[in-house]
């Protein structure tokens, strides 16, 4: 044992390096250290002819040490200990299993030989956290399986299965059994039969020579199109680059400099907020990790329509029974045919195998049937956004669900206590609202009623984790978060629109801002009728914050209900997504500008930024005084995971922090006292933060 988390000891001739770091092996200081350690114990070990690098454990290296973030680097820092490796005048074999990833996959890169399990993944997923792998992944990598191959891992940061890692020219070998270290063995033995001699990959240039200088022009000019608004993409690019261009020393050294410069970026801070946002979202307080959670293997969807289908297909990819229930004959065949569709979609992407398509559709089992629901542990009502409706659906599934079953009801708006109301059973009954389209969009708001349970939500929140979701727990009000955020967006570029911005140009500042489509354009994908139909809702019930009818109504009343129906707000090609700007919509504005006696005049671009981005900013606060989000954190994982929140701004609430909540909420008294309307006025949370001197952060 030469530290607490590294150990060396010889199998045979094998000097076996042991890294034994839980949960995930992280190359924090004492790992560094240790692998230095046993290093210099391996080569000092006469009777040791090779060395093999393994991992205790369910996994090989991961990156950095999260305990570590933020906190200045302790010596020996990973790039000296990986040169270290590099240089061994012994050959070294890393054994992997599990993940490798980042600085865990940097160091098995500078081993001389690497082995895997057929179950490993390896990747360099730096780029996600606004980085890029600085530990000679980037000169190294390029050595080993050329600069275009090196950048498509690299720009993703996707991990890549063991076969192909073995394809690509990652690894040496696939190894068909269940233990690394014993695959390690094997291929070290191998290698000392045959006297492999050292093969330091810094050294390898047979990959990296003749490269048309075209390929990093064409990666730029990629991204330039694909994410105009990132900085380490970029930098990954220079550096993969410098590995062509430049000596290997001079190379590292430049890659040393790219990614100072990537920490330096506020998006470093931001996408790493994004990242840890999603771990975060899973605690939720007040409920104790122990929590029992009810068992649910079959679940049953009502609604066969575009939300129903999709959410089937949610739970049918994670293996789940699933009933799929729908009034009528016709729409349920169609709902089926829908989903065999998209399967299908999938499988001619490659995505998917034809056994898996089918082993999928048969886990859907269409009826016409409540009774046939009796034996569901979850059922989830995905019906029209109708309280009455939704309320004898429940009435239903009350007379026909087993005792315990979960009853959950996918409203986007609607009240989820009412609901529960039609019900003798209120403390079965919660929110699980999806995202269109529901198969795709990794968000679920999961919505607590007054009287749910707490076994219930740790359910739903367990159930989100395992069909891949990112679950949020939310209470109860109009909108609940996500979509009470969003109407007071809508509210403000509709607004902006009466004044005289086009729909084109408020949207084009909110892609600018990093959104990947503006308001107006996510209204066309999402439906222009579900809003409708909202508005609708609300007036006839009386609500008095409900909307005067507007263009946008008119647009739905004649049929115009987005991507759906080849136009909306603006036009579409058929099989078509491209929003194409139509002048019969800029005369329907003018027209109803003109009814209401409102006269257009030159809207800034900073305006609508600033106007659409404060609105929200007011309306999260107000919904965090309220408690109907736990904490800031689950305001920015809802804005980050279901309506595009640019991840390199960290959240809606932690870009607020970073502008300066004094200079947000001056701005938001400035729109009151220039527009009025309740709105408009100052979040009392807000007020409080901005006197205090604190910051959402701080909350």
């Amino acid at each position: 044992m030469v530290s607490s988390v590294v150990s060396y000891r010889r199998v045979g001739r094998v000097g076996v390096i042991t890294v034994d770091y839980p949960p995930v092996n992280a190359v924090g200081v004492g790992v560094r250290s240790g692998l230095r350690s046993a290093l210099d114990a391996g080569l000092a070990d006469a009777w040791a002819d090779i060395l093999l690098l393994t991992a205790a454990g369910r996994t090989f290296m991961a990156g950095a040490d999260i305990r570590e973030f933020g906190k200045p680097s302790q010596p020996p820092i990973l790039p000296e200990v990986i040169a270290a490796f590099d240089a061994s005048a012994k050959p070294i074999v890393a054994a992997i299993h599990g993940t490798a990833l980042g600085g865990g996959l940097e160091v098995a890169l500078a081993c001389h030989f690497r082995v895997a399990l057929r179950s490993a993944k390896l990747g360099l997923p730096e780029v996600k956290l606004g980085l890029l792998p600085g530990a000679g992944g980037t000169q190294r990598l390029p050595r080993l399986i050329g600069p275009a191959k090196a950048l498509d891992m690299i720009l993703s940061g996707d991990p890549v299965t063991a076969a192909t890692a073995l394809e690509l020219g990652v690894i040496d070998a696939v190894d068909d059994g269940d233990s690394a270290l014993d695959a390690g063995l094997r291929l070290a033995e191998r290698a000392l039969a045959e006297g492999w001699a050292p093969r330091p990959t810094s050294a390898r240039t047979d990959k990296i020579t003749d490269i048309d200088p075209a390929l990093f022009a064409d990666r730029r000019a990629a991204l330039a199109k694909r994410a105009p608004h990132l900085f380490s993409p970029h930098r990954c690019v220079d550096a993969v680059e410098a590995a062509v261009a430049l000596p290997f020393a001079d190379g590292v050294a430049r890659e040393r400099e790219l990614f100072f410069a990537c920490m330096e970026s506020p998006q470093r801070a931001g996408l790493i907020h994004s990242f840890f946002a999603e771990r975060e979202v899973a605690k939720i307080p007040g409920l104790p990790a122990d929590t029992p959670k009810r068992d649910v293997r079959a679940v049953a969807v009502i609604g066969a329509g575009t939300m129903g289908g999709g959410i089937a297909m949610c739970f049918a990819n994670a293996g789940f029974s699933v009933r799929l229930l729908d009034a009528a004959a016709e729409s349920l065949d169609r709902g089926v045919q829908a989903i065999r569709r998209n399967y299908e979609a999938s499988a001619k992407k490659g995505k998917l195998t034809d056994a898996q398509v089918e082993s999928r559709m048969a886990l859907i089992r269409p009826t016409l049937s409540y009774d046939d629901l009796a034996d569901a542990d979850l059922v989830i009502e995905a019906a029209f956004e109708n309280m009455e409706i939704k309320r004898r659906i429940f009435a239903e599934l009350d007379r026909v669900c087993k005792p315990g079953a979960i009853l959950a009801t996918n409203t986007s708006t609607l009240d989820v206590n009412a609901i529960a109301a039609a019900t003798r059973r209120p403390q079965d009954v919660v929110g699980m609202h999806f995202f269109s389209p529901a198969n795709v969009m990794r968000l679920l708001e999961n919505v607590r009623g007054a009287q749910t349970a707490d076994d219930v939500l740790a359910t739903v929140m367990d159930l989100a984790r395992r069909i891949g979701k990112v679950g949020v727990l939310v209470g109860v009000c109009y909108g609940f978060v996500g979509n009470r955020i969003l109407h007071q967006r809508g509210r403000e570029s509709m607004a902006l629109v009466d004044e005289g911005a086009s729909p084109q140009q408020a949207d084009r500042v909110m892609t600018e801002f990093g959104f990947p489509l503006g308001h107006f354009a996510m209204t066309d994908l999402a439906g222009i009728d579900v809003g409708w139909r909202i508005r609708e809702e609300r007036r006839k019930s009386g609500d008095p914050d409900a909307q005067a009818v507007n263009w946008l109504d008119a647009l739905a009343e004649q049929g115009r209900y987005g991507q759906k129906t080849n136009a909306g707000i603006y036009r579409y090609e058929p099989g078509s997504r491209v929003a194409i700007p139509d002048p019969a919509v800029d005369a329907m504005i003018a027209a109803d500008r003109a009814k209401r006696g409102l006269v257009p005049r030159a809207v800034s671009d900073d305006e609508i930024r600033d106007r659409c981005l404060c609105a929200m900013v007011n309306e999260a606060a107000k919904i965090l005084d309220e408690g109907i989000a736990a904490r800031p954190v689950d305001v920015d994982a809802i804005w980050l995971h279901g309506y595009g929140f640019p991840a390199h701004r960290g959240g809606l609430l932690f870009w607020a922090d970073q502008v300066g909540l004094p200079v947000i909420a001056e701005a938001i008294d400035g729109y009151h006292a220039r527009f009025g309307g309740s709105h408009w006025e100052l979040s009392p949370l807000l007020r409080r933060l901005v006197l205090e001197g604190r910051g959402f952060r701080d909350l």
